[in-house]
């Protein structure tokens, strides 16, 4: 298919009215080179540019504000979890603390135990009963 040439020559024409011949143009060359599914397509690009960019401005803004209340939450989470990880390593040194003096206070009973016990069998031993 061959396409036309858009080159016109407008020379009498003022600039608001050469932009509006060239917007037309464009338009008429969008309808004759494009099928019709593809002009809902070009329909929609125009709704999107048209009016400064509203739609889109919008679409950004909306697009921007889902990705900080995003971000915000997974801070949020990410807070509470590491909040939860630190509570869990101070229980759990309080409970390896507890248990080290549990069992320095067991081993020093121990010994106690070993001590008495030997005095016993030395007093024992010296008052001659014997087994």
């Amino acid at each position: 298919m061959e396409r036309p040439s858009l080159e016109i020559n407008l020379p009498n024409t003022p600039e608001e009215g050469k932009l509006y011949v060239v917007d037309s143009l464009n338009n008429l060359n969008k309808l004759t080179v494009c099928p019709d599914d593809a002009q809902h397509v070009l329909d929609e690009e125009d709704k999107n540019t048209g009016g400064a960019g509203g739609y889109t401005a919008w679409s950004n803004i909306r697009n921007q504000c889902l990705f900080v209340v995003t971000l915000i939450l997974t801070l949020i989470v990410s807070l509470a979890l590491v909040s939860f990880v630190i509570f869990l390593i101070i229980q759990t040194r309080n409970k390896m603390d507890q248990l080290s003096s549990r069992l320095i206070s067991e081993r020093k009973s121990i010994e106690e135990l070993k001590k008495m016990n030997d005095m016993i069998l030395k007093h024992l031993n010296q008052s001659g009963i014997k087994e």
